[in-house]
């Protein structure tokens, strides 16, 4: 259910090509193109977090798209036979796709993106390091505080008649 005064992009707005890859096969490239895709990715998340409407950050979800397009095709030119072995042990290895019985194919897979592609895989706890993300985008303001007519100006003044208590109190245990 959309309000009246929400505006929703037009189809034209959306077109953008769709990395068309399976779960195995992204898993497989996830860790190369996390760190090849870095800049677009945080940039993107960032519009997401300051601007809170997806509406407004569509151009950079699409630079995050593209940015994977052309990763693919990178990894397609120089190392598909290795990375189609690699994807396949991690869907046919396990339920959960775990890394943990394909460590031999993912080995042949990083040596041949370090040498025909020259993208080396990030070590461990790459993604967990905090880093500084720079953007040319300007901040957006921060949203007024909601004002709500009917509050009240003042608290209660404490001059207005109160009843004793009817049992003088009650204490917390009997």
């Amino acid at each position: 259910m959309i309000t009246k005064g929400k505006e929703i992009p037009t189809y034209e707005e959306l077109e953008v090509q769709d990395v068309a890859l399976s779960s195995p096969f992204l898993k497989a490239g996830a860790l190369h193109m996390g760190k090849q895709c870095e800049a677009e990715n945080n940039e993107f998340m960032l519009c997401r977090m300051e601007e809170k409407d997806p509406r407004k950050c569509i151009n950079e979800g699409k630079v995050v798209t593209s940015c994977a397009m052309k990763f693919f095709q990178v990894v397609k030119r120089n190392c598909a036979q290795e990375f189609y072995n690699f994807a396949m042990c991690l869907d046919r290895g396990s339920q959960d796709m775990s890394y943990d019985f394909c460590r031999k194919t993912q080995t042949i897979f990083d040596d041949c993106m370090k040498e025909k592609a020259g993208i080396e895989r990030p070590g461990y706890g790459y993604f967990c390091e905090p880093r500084i993300h720079e953007t040319k985008r300007p901040q957006p303001m921060p949203e007024p505080p909601p004002v709500y007519p009917d509050a009240l100006v003042e608290p209660p003044s404490d001059d207005i008649p109160r009843q004793p208590s009817k049992y003088q109190g009650r204490p917390i245990f009997f």
